[in-house]
């Protein structure tokens, strides 16, 4: 199948060996973001109550509708405590769902649907809530690695807590590896979700187009829209529970379900 004309297309081929397709398009949403970022800004700056919402469906209000609806899915998930997380719930969620949405323009490529991108977006989640997790914890966030035993049992004699010395280590070492593991396992299974949900949406969008010019490829811009939406919400709400856990002082891991 002939792949579809895109506006990368009409860069200079230096330049579009220099900048990949996914690249070009990403920075396309990050400055279409920024603009949007800033003319919400500066609506709220010339309101004379920005607490008072205004009429209308504008800039302002749908940054506002935006930012509660990332706000409310991280207090049901981690609790007002996790509002300080907010702008980086936010990002994902906007960046994902516009660069999805993108996906449905005839002339461009969502960059979501290429693996470099949302390899990258999953490997900024799995850094961002390892370090939430020993800013909050300390050294103790590192024993969600190592199993409910971590100390030698009270009220024993000392030669039964010597006794108890390799059930202990052996206990230690195989959650280490499992946890380890598990974590590791995290931004391949966001990242490979993400990448195959897209790739395989917008491939059916270009076949379908081919085949026929009307009413089919309508509904299928409709559920594509559907779909960009609904993966932007589950890589943002994954992302929400692995904060949520990082910070929890209990061993919740082993309940989680990927």
């Amino acid at each position: 199948m002939e792949h579809p004309f895109t506006w990368h297309s009409l860069l200079p081929e230096s330049w579009q060996s220099f900048l990949p397709q996914h690249t070009f398009f990403a920075l396309l949403v990050l400055v279409v973001l920024v603009l949007f970022g800033w003319s919400a800004r500066r609506a709220i700056a010339r309101a004379r109550d920005p607490v008072v919402p205004v009429e209308g469906l504008g800039v302002r209000n749908l940054a506002e509708l935006l930012v509660q609806f990332v706000m409310l899915q991280s207090d049901a998930i981690i609790g007002r405590q996790g509002r300080k997380y907010v702008p980086l719930f936010g990002s994902f969620f906007i960046f994902i769902l516009l660069s999805n949405l993108l996906g449905l323009v005839p002339g461009f490529s969502p960059p979501t649907s290429n693996l470099n991108t949302t390899l990258g977006l999953a490997l900024v989640s799995f850094f961002a809530y390892n370090f939430i997790g020993l800013r909050e914890q300390g050294a103790g966030y590192l024993k969600h690695f190592l199993g409910p035993m971590t100390s030698l049992p009270s009220g024993k004699s000392r030669i039964s807590s010597l006794l108890f010395v390799p059930v202990l280590l052996v206990s230690m070492v195989f959650f280490l590896i499992l946890e380890s593991a598990s974590h590791l396992f995290r931004p391949l299974s966001l990242s490979l979700r993400l990448f195959g949900n897209m790739f395989g949406d917008h491939m059916v969008i270009e076949v379908f187009i081919e085949l026929t010019k009307l009413i089919i490829p309508i509904a299928f811009y409709a559920l594509g829209a559907l779909v960009a939406v609904i993966q932007a919400f589950v890589f943002t709400m994954l992302s929400m529970i692995y904060v949520a856990l990082a910070v929890s002082d209990g061993h919740e891991e082993g309940h989680e379900h990927h």
